[in-house]
């Protein structure tokens, strides 16, 4: 009996992660595919540099390439990469002294729009008004609480995940979150569950 082959898509990150680490340069390939487009969509949120975004990701993955025999072997490979991305631009900036000789990314503003899809919604004038209207409120939340509500509900990352990106304690996180959420539902009226909208945004 034959033994089924499975595509080579197929695989989830942590095998491609861990094959990448022996050396295997298909997996490497697979994952630099896999998420590319994600990291440079993610690293144009915090730069309006996209040239240097592009070269940031980039950066990232040939040192993973270069350095694959000292990674760690159990990481969450999605939250290892947006991490290592914005760490990357955050030393951009210190370069650039746009942070003025810190190291901190405490002052990166998170530069994406929210656009929750209409399409995902009831196709009426009234309901469209709303998302008009939700779109606006997530906007105007203060960067670091428009930026941890991406991570969680866009990216999916964990609160710990978020923490560590965000170069913070877990509470602190949390609290992003919680504020976040908390300020969008003092002016949100809408009939329709604020966590599904943002699940379904993009931005």
């Amino acid at each position: 009996m034959k033994t089924a082959i499975l595509p080579f898509n197929s695989f989830d990150d942590n095998t491609l992660w861990n094959n990448l680490k022996e050396g295997d340069e298909k997996s490497f390939s697979m994952l630099f595919e896999r998420y590319y487009a994600d990291l440079v969509r993610y690293g144009n949120s915090l730069s309006s540099y996209e040239e240097k975004v592009q070269d940031c990701v980039q950066d990232v993955f040939t040192d993973i390439w270069v350095y694959r025999s000292s990674l760690q072997g159990s990481v969450v490979v999605k939250a290892y990469l947006l991490s290592s991305v914005r760490k990357r631009i955050a030393r951009l900036f210190e370069r650039d002294h746009i942070f003025r000789k810190t190291t901190s990314t405490d002052s990166i503003a998170f530069l994406l729009e929210f656009s929750v899809e209409h399409e995902l919604i009831d196709d009426d004038y009234a309901t469209k008004e709303k998302v008009v209207h939700l779109n606006k409120l997530l906007n105007e939340l203060p960067s670091r609480q428009k930026e941890a509500l991406y991570l969680r509900y866009h990216q999916g990352l964990t609160v710990e995940q978020i923490a560590e990106m965000l170069d913070v304690n877990y509470q602190s996180a949390s609290n992003l979150l919680h504020r976040g959420l908390l300020n969008l539902r003092k002016e949100w009226k809408g009939a329709f569950s604020l966590f599904l909208l943002l699940s379904s945004s993009s931005f």
